[in-house]
């Protein structure tokens, strides 16, 4: 052991959280091997000597490693070696770097990794929340230069009451799966997904994890003095001020003004590209300046368009501060699919795609969590690089992309109908169009819609929408936009998205670019969401379709539902699944069947679903004496004929049973293959043998007179069959409780 090891504990949430530092990894510029409970994270932070040449960016890398050794997996698959990243190791990344991001000083260039290995899982204790905490202790005692400390604290809500950092288990029934982090003196990220929490409740679970971060960050303070290193020195990637002052006296700041302002992205992008070419024109005996004009006319549109917002209350495109982009909906605009929306606001566009199937293609999770084993709703975002103009290969979903989807996501699940009510597995995917701010946004509006349209009968509209914020010199002054466009996103200094209902928030997600946010600008950001998700369903969502459709599309998978005593599932399946692969033979359906005892018969045909159903309460309905059913001859005897009742029920029909004449053969009266309907007369269970009648005189006053004879192949139990005069109700689970 390292005579540098030291270890630091607190105890946060009724949990013990240990930081081991100088134990592990020390070739790296700083690591905390992280434990909480029983919970175990390394975090690290590694820094290139020197800044990457010939970038404009700070490159920072966040990786969160999970291993299925620490859940006590094994890997799936035949390689039985974890493979890319699952989507939640993607959106823990980003959470561990959007609140990190901004401490670190905005001209570092040089390469730097935060990386989070997962070793072990306590259901108890996040892996997700210890890796964010630990990231922030490896940054804040490297020797990278870092403006932190920060922190992070998860908050539930179950039963009316906040839980500060949730088990598995509370967060799988919570109200609200908030997450938060702060500095010292604000809160500078956001990350929600609630059940329509109300504003006000919202923001008091805001404020108590940021009380908690707080605590957090006096620990980490203490960890610093005890282990912190010295921040090295690095290579400023700053432009000089003697650079701007010579671009000024060729564009001067009206020039600029004049070239941003316009509502229309490729106008303003010609306008600035004509400002390039006359810069690079003057400076073209400068080189070193040449290399520098990017990122030089990248700050001077920054400060014109801060200026022309803080200072003149002015929008690039001439909009008030709260006024929202012109909006405009549209449904079943693609033919064929489930259900289709196009949401467009402003210049950006979104065509969203729903898809209704069976539960049985319900994502299947492989991850760290127990609680998670499934995934019935999913959103898939997608982001082509002609959406902006530009020219790129497309190489599958990148990390923004997940992010987008799972934030839409995330805004609709609380929404969406109970599986027992609407057994469908539903995936959306949102096509993005044209991207001029907010695309994430403009999915979660155009998800609802196609939804809707899709007959999916969601609990209420949800819409969604971004506020903005420019800052000035001190806390006092700060401007909040509605409804930001890019270039507003890009030089401003906060992307606060809040989606709900009428009723309350179902999602956040808050970017920021400074360090941190004041309560006031928080509260302002949510009510200025609030009002404007409002007005967007009140003026465009709702006069294009107010309500879900009472009926799944044309197109869609028809799909009911029965529950069988579980015990009864081998006779249904039928041995190698000969009776199973029987019914979906003569019907065309598709069946799936749960351990617990759901039958789900889906298929394009709803006659031939309520045929499949027929049989299958024919098998696991108990035979007894007086029962009628129409049933098939399947062989011929000299003493009578064996009549198929249900699948694997087979009755014996003696001769002196078939009519009340005295017949010779029974091959005079009846053939293989015919349909008849016959009586059960007797049923002896240990012998495993059912006696049947035909003779009219057997079946009594009851409605059929016996000693029918049917030529065909059907099958149906009388007692146990559809009552075809009652209506179908789709949003009972797929079947009228008469039927059950």
């Amino acid at each position: 052991m390292s005579k540098d090891y030291k270890s630091f504990s607190i105890e946060l949430a009724g949990r013990t959280l240990t930081a081991d530092i100088g134990r592990v990894a020390a070739q790296a510029n700083a690591a905390a091997f992280m434990h909480y409970g029983d919970t175990t994270v390394l975090s690290t932070i590694t820094a290139s000597e020197k800044p990457r040449d010939g970038i404009d960016f700070f490159p920072l890398s966040v990786e969160y490693e999970e291993k299925m050794y620490a859940a006590g997996k094994m890997p799936g698959g035949f390689n039985k070696r974890e493979g890319k990243p699952s989507e939640n190791a993607v959106l823990t990344s980003r959470v561990i770097d959007r609140p990190m991001r901004p401490l670190f000083p905005k001209d570092y260039r040089n390469d730097v990794t935060i990386s989070n290995l997962v070793l072990s899982v306590d259901p108890e204790c996040s892996p997700e929340l210890t890796a964010m905490i630990g990231s922030a202790i490896a940054a804040a005692i490297s020797d990278i230069p870092f403006n932190g400390p920060c922190a992070t604290t998860q908050i539930g809500l179950l039963d009316g009451t906040f839980i500060v950092n949730p088990s598995d288990t509370q967060a799988a029934s919570s109200d609200l799966k908030l997450t938060v982090a702060s500095t010292r003196e604000k809160v500078i990220m956001i990350e929600a997904g609630a059940n329509e929490v109300p504003e006000a409740v919202m923001i008091e679970a805001i404020y108590l994890a940021d009380s908690i971060n707080k605590k957090l960050i006096d620990f980490i303070d203490m960890i610093v003095k005890e282990c912190g290193k010295q921040k090295h020195e690095y290579t400023s990637c700053s432009i000089p001020e003697e650079f701007f002052e010579a671009i000024k006296n060729i564009v001067s700041p009206q020039d600029m003004e004049e070239a941003v302002f316009t509502d229309e992205k490729q106008i303003r992008e010609a306008n600035i590209k004509s400002l390039k070419a006359k810069l690079e024109e003057s400076f073209a005996d400068n080189e070193e300046w040449l290399a520098l004009l990017d990122e030089a006319i990248y700050q001077y549109q920054k400060k014109t368009v801060r200026k022309m917002i803080l200072k003149d209350k002015k929008r690039p495109d001439g909009r008030q501060m709260n006024q929202i982009r012109k909006l405009s909906a549209e449904v079943d605009i693609i033919p064929r699919v489930h259900g289709s929306a196009m949401f467009t606001r402003g210049q950006t566009q979104i065509c969203n795609i729903a898809t209704l199937a069976p539960l049985s293609d319900s994502q299947r999770l492989d991850g760290l969590n127990a609680e998670e084993t499934a995934k019935r709703y999913m959103h898939h975002y997608n982001f082509p690089s002609y959406s902006v103009g530009e020219t790129k290969v497309s190489r599958g979903p990148g990390r923004r992309e997940i992010g987008h989807g799972a934030l839409a996501e995330r805004a609709l699940i609380p929404v969406l109908p109970d599986e027992t009510e609407f057994p469908y597995a539903i995936r959306t995917v949102s096509e993005t169009f044209e991207s001029n701010g907010s695309t994430s946004m403009a999915s979660t509006c155009a998800s609802c819609m196609s939804l809707m349209a899709a007959g999916v009968p969601i609990k209420k509209m949800v819409a969604g929408i971004s506020c903005g914020l420019v800052t000035g010199e001190n806390d006092d002054e700060y401007v909040l936009l509605t409804d930001i466009q890019g270039l507003e996103d890009f030089f401003g200094d906060m992307d606060f998205k809040v989606t709900g209902t009428r009723d309350g928030i179902t999602a956040i997600q808050m970017d920021i670019k400074i360090h941190g946010l004041t309560r006031e600008i928080v509260e302002g950001a949510i009510e200025t969401c609030r009002q404007a998700r409002i007005f967007i369903m009140d003026t465009c969502m709702e006069p294009c379709i107010d309500k879900p459709r009472p009926e799944i599309g044309e197109f869609a998978p028809k799909i009911e539902m029965i529950t069988i005593d579980p015990a009864k599932i081998g006779d249904v399946v039928g041995k190698q699944g000969k009776v199973i692969n029987k019914i979906i033979e003569e019907t065309g359906v598709k069946i799936d069947i749960d351990d617990d005892g759901k039958v789900s018969v889906f298929g394009p045909d709803r006659q031939m679903i309520f045929k499949a159903i027929e049989i299958i309460k024919s098998i696991v309905t108990d035979i007894e004496e007086g029962m009628i059913f129409k049933g098939k001859v399947v062989r011929i005897a000299e003493f009578g004929a064996f009549i198929e009742i249900a699948p694997n029920k087979d009755g014996m029909l003696h001769i002196s049973k078939i009519s009340e004449k005295r017949i010779d053969r029974v091959e005079d009266v009846l053939d293989i293959g015919d349909e008849v309907t016959v009586k059960v007369m007797e049923v002896d269970n240990v012998r495993g043998r059912i006696s049947l009648s035909m003779r009219p005189s057997d079946f009594g006053d009851t409605p059929e007179t016996g000693g029918h004879r049917h030529k065909g192949h059907a099958v149906e139990g009388r007692d146990e069959g559809i009552n075809r005069d009652v209506p179908h109700n789709r949003r009972k689970g797929g079947h009228n409780k008469k039927r059950q």
